[in-house]
């Protein structure tokens, strides 16, 4: 089981905040206000605690008032309840009052949160975020207790094992959905156009994310699904891509990249993954507050398909390093994309570790594309927009980035029309139906070639450019 908004970490930890490590034994130590007292000189308490920002007088106020609340709570409330659950459900309010992405993780968390990016975890194999107080189905992962049970995105979890989800933090719900492989678990799920709620039975199991699948879609296209990245994602890519290779030899034409309802990873991944295509150039470049934190990462150069004709699929589902890699491609004119419009995360989460082996999730930069553009909130727009299916599915609630509270300005980038209009797309761009036609059968996943319109049109696309690379030559 894994928590996101399709997650956008950092390739690297930093060490904790001093400030953060004293104020948490503050705390730990005995009353913040009485602390206060003995060290500032001045009574402090609920009462005088109110105080707008601004001065630092103000601040240990309204830090007094943290305190005073603590104290009434472990004297007041109506059942007794630990310090340390107390303080850190204060420490993730906190957190999670800034954007969507910000969080505080505890030791179990943390430690569930480096499995993950390895690619190996216990669970039932599912993207999750939160979503009016319930736990929203980013997406299944393939070949996992949760996908072959029948989840899907978009789906609502109101229930573990016929108790409510609401009232849970997000991370509270994962670790009720994790538990020792073979042990039983129902979700009930709240899905669109379902009027009764549906119940999902599986067995838990430990999840090796196969995050690279790949094939030959008739003799000249090689097709690489990516769902996840993972720290497995560059090297799975590579891998797949001499797969295919061996398989088709000189006939391999193009080849289609697959990055719908991926919803991102690690940072340094969706840099080597997008090098797998780009011999030379930026990748991708990070605004901090402060200037000098700001960086700039380029391609490491050796496009593994050797310059073979690329489509890449993306979708609502895809996040964050997916937009970084979809982002690239399109700006470097690399690859064709099609599909619809990403979900439109750009911004950078670093993981910063704290005493007692939790750490901080916190939202320090925005990411901006070769060309200057920042996705926030706005998404990748396809080349060719392809719908899913013919009718718009109505959503309970957030579909994208824009649709969370909190979330981000889009800021400091350039405008998105200010790349030139795209003057390589093969003729046959212009026939391509933005939606299936009527009577189009249903997905069915054991046989995407014959179901899968967006891939079926993302093959003609591709097939398209191979001609054209060919005649120019």
């Amino acid at each position: 089981m894994q928590p996101r908004p399709p997650q956008h970490k950092s390739g690297y930890f930093r060490i904790g905040l001093l400030l953060g490590a004293a104020f948490v034994a503050g705390l730990a130590a005995g009353p913040v206000s009485g602390l206060l007292e003995r060290q500032f000189g001045f009574p402090v308490g609920i009462q005088q605690a109110y105080a707008e920002d601004g001065s630092r007088a103000d601040t240990y106020r309204l830090l007094a008032l943290f305190g005073d609340v603590f104290e009434r709570i472990r004297a007041d409330y109506v059942d007794p309840v630990k310090d340390k659950e107390v303080i850190e459900n204060a420490i993730n309010g906190m957190l999670t009052g800034l954007d969507p992405h910000s969080s505080y993780m505890n030791s179990n968390a943390f430690r569930d949160m480096q499995v993950q990016t390895k690619g190996e975890f216990g669970g039932l194999g599912i993207e999750v975020t939160q979503e009016n107080g319930f736990i929203k189905v980013v997406s299944p992962i393939d070949d996992t207790p949760a996908a072959r049970a029948g989840v899907k995105p978009g789906d609502l979890i109101t229930a573990l094992d016929g108790k409510t989800v609401q009232g849970l933090t997000l991370n509270e719900a994962v670790e009720k959905m994790r538990g020792k492989p073979s042990s039983h678990i129902t979700l009930t799920i709240k899905r669109e156009g379902v009027d009764k709620p549906l119940d999902l039975s599986m067995n838990r199991e430990v999840i090796k994310i196969q995050v690279v699948r790949q094939r030959m879609e008739g003799e000249d296209v090689g097709y690489i699904r990516l769902s996840q990245f993972t720290e497995q994602a560059d090297a799975s890519i590579k891998k797949a891509m001499q797969t295919l290779k061996t398989q088709a030899g000189p006939r391999l034409r193009a080849v289609v990249l697959d990055l719908r309802n991926n919803p991102g990873g690690l940072l340094d991944q969706a840099v080597s993954v997008s090098s797998d295509f780009i011999d030379r150039g930026e990748v991708v470049s990070t605004r901090a507050r402060r200037p000098d934190d700001s960086q700039r990462w380029d391609a490491k150069g050796g496009d593994v398909t050797g310059g073979l004709p690329l489509v890449v699929l993306i979708n609502g589902g895809s996040a964050s390093s997916s937009e970084i890699v979809a982002g690239a491609l399109q700006d470097h004119r690399r690859a064709v994309l099609l599909g619809t419009r990403s979900f439109g995360k750009g911004s950078v989460q670093t993981v910063m570790p704290l005493p007692g082996n939790s750490a901080m999730r916190l939202t320090t930069a925005r990411y901006y594309t070769p060309s200057g553009r920042s996705i926030q909130g706005l998404g990748i727009t396809p080349d060719v927009p392809v719908a899913e299916s013919r009718t718009e599915v109505q959503h309970f609630g957030p579909e994208r980035e824009a649709d969370l509270n909190r979330v981000l300005t889009n800021s400091g980038g350039t405008p998105q029309n200010a790349l030139p209009p795209r003057t390589d797309l093969p003729d046959i761009v212009k026939q391509i139906p933005d939606k299936p036609p009527e009577g189009f059968p249903a997905f069915d996943a054991a046989k995407p070639s014959e179901t899968d319109f967006q891939l079926q049109q993302a093959l003609v696309v591709a097939r398209a450019m191979a001609n054209q690379k060919r005649a120019a030559n």
